[in-house]
């Protein structure tokens, strides 16, 4: 008896309905977001290149070398710069990749759980950028106050 009712109470739920407008603007949105994240994968395997070499040459360089003497960048430090760098920008292009791969499987074989799945790593993107945005806020008034202070 109690089975019947929940699975009464169940259908009275009002369900989303996503219509084939909205079908089309997730597939758009995932065909955007796959290449926004493929440009961020190369723009992150650029970085890696770039900080090792750059890096290497800083080492190797004598008048580079020289210039950087006074400089509180070392080669290491501008190495570890670009790799911390390069790791924010693959973070974010990753979970753009998996939400426009399991997007595009959701709306066009119609798979539910492909589709939450996307969701959720369209979540953890915003949830990231959120993340960022406030820690380069406080990074800027802290840069702010350090400057008056320094008056």
């Amino acid at each position: 008896m109690e089975n019947s009712e929940e699975t009464n109470e169940q259908q009275n739920i009002p369900q989303l309905i996503i219509s084939e407008d909205i079908r089309s603007y997730l597939y758009d949105m995932a065909k955007w977001a796959n290449f926004l994240a493929i440009v961020g994968f190369v723009v992150a395997g650029l970085m890696i290149i770039s900080s090792f070499t750059i890096g290497a040459a800083m080492n190797t360089n004598p008048e580079l070398s020289a210039m950087m003497a006074g400089s509180a960048l070392s080669p290491i430090g501008f190495t570890i710069f670009c790799l911390v760098f390069s790791f924010a920008i693959f973070y974010p292009s990753l979970l753009l990749f998996k939400y426009s791969t399991k997007a595009k499987i959701g709306v066009l074989y119609g798979e539910q759980a492909s589709l939450d799945e996307a969701f959720s790593k369209l979540k953890s993107l915003f949830k990231y950028w959120g993340i960022a945005t406030m820690i380069f806020i406080i990074l800027y008034i802290m840069l702010v106050v350090l400057s008056g202070l320094a008056r």
